[in-house]
């Protein structure tokens, strides 16, 4: 899917409009958190998704496995 959309002032910054399209195919509504994400090849990327959850979590499923006695005692 390609929509073209341009760049307008609002306030004193620049943004752009979503159509309902890209709002439906992202499924996102008003508040949502977007994340802008550069390519290599000089563009960027909007996803509704966070392009860093996964590392996290697999960091957070190391600490799990690592210290489940320790995490255990400080949950109680």
């Amino acid at each position: 899917m390609t929509i073209e959309t341009k760049v307008r002032k609002i306030g004193n910054s620049y943004g752009i409009i979503l159509p309902k399209e890209a709002l439906q195919e992202l499924n996102v509504s008003e508040g949502s958190a977007l994340y802008i994400t550069e390519s290599k090849d000089s563009s960027v990327k909007i996803s509704a998704k966070d392009p860093n959850f996964a590392e996290v979590g697999s960091i957070i499923d190391d600490i799990i496995q690592r210290y489940p006695n320790t995490l255990s005692e400080l949950a109680k």
